[in-house]
């Protein structure tokens, strides 16, 4: 029995090590190829640097304008995500206390949205977006709202139905308004949940290249995933300066998630206790 048990141990383990390669495999390939020059590249990419260089960041960070992308892209991710915070949260406590018929087919209207892919609405949205002039940051902005709402609705929509309905109404007792009620009792409450959504729509408007593309796609407003874009050309990649830029792309949103990423599991499983 032991035996059994040691062989069905060390095969998971080596499932797992495989697995783990091929999931590292593209990122070692990435970092390695941002310190070699595109001759090295081309000659065997997964060789190691022959000397340590940071000559492909100093040429990517210049020549990307790596300054301004950045604020473009940190501008749209704060603004973006905090607006989808602050509306999905208050809809999602209007939709648990508030319980109709109306309300739970807007729910499952918020789950259904999740299944269609935006590929399917990119075209019409384009063309809705352009005749009403709001292609532009702050129609990014209001894009990112619409997009990121559904899933924020439906986490804030579980956490909130663990909320005891006595604190709310013995504010209303003491004199508080709906919206007192929500800024005072509520919001205060939602802090681990609202960290897990604020990482998970950071990570994904972050990291956006398709619909920045197609709405903001000028000199000057570009976010840091278009800016890589440069390194890519009809006939010629560079390939050097491209991983280098990359990098630099995921440096930020990295750190972002490694010191918040315990609040992702602990925020979706708090709402799962009814």
């Amino acid at each position: 029995m032991k035996s059994k048990r040691v062989i069905k141990r060390l095969s998971i383990m080596t499932v797992g090590f495989v697995l783990a390669l091929l999931f590292v495999s593209p990122v070692f390939i990435l970092v390695n190829s941002s310190f070699k020059s595109l001759q090295d590249i081309y000659i065997n990419v997964l060789a190691l640097p022959k000397q340590l260089s940071f000559q492909n960041y100093t040429k990517a960070f210049k020549e990307m304008d790596y300054v301004k992308a950045f604020m473009n892209s940190f501008a749209i991710t704060c603004i973006s995500t905090a607006l989808i915070i602050l509306i999905s949260s208050m809809a999602a406590w209007v939709l648990v206390r508030y319980k109709t018929r109306t309300s739970k087919i807007l729910f499952l209207m918020f789950a259904a949205v999740q299944l269609i892919p935006f590929q399917c609405v990119m075209l019409p949205l384009v063309d809705i977006m352009s005749k009403l002039h709001l292609m532009n940051r702050p129609g990014l902005v209001f894009m990112y709202m619409g997009f990121g709402c559904a899933m924020s609705i439906i986490l804030f929509h579980g956490f909130i139905k663990n909320i005891p309905i006595e604190l709310e109404e013995a504010a209303i007792i003491d004199g508080c308004n709906m919206v007192q009620t929500f800024i005072n009792i509520v919001l205060p409450l939602l802090k681990g949940i609202i960290a897990t959504v604020a990482v998970i729509n950071v990570m994904w408007i972050w990291n956006d290249f398709l619909l920045p593309s197609l709405v903001i796609n000028k000199n000057g407003m570009q976010t840091l995933p278009l800016r890589t874009y440069l390194f890519f050309g009809q006939f010629t990649k560079k390939w050097d300066l491209a991983t280098a830029s990359l990098m630099l792309c995921m440096i930020p949103i990295v750190l972002f998630y490694l010191s918040c990423q315990k609040y992702i599991v602990k925020g979706i499983t708090a709402g799962v206790g009814k």
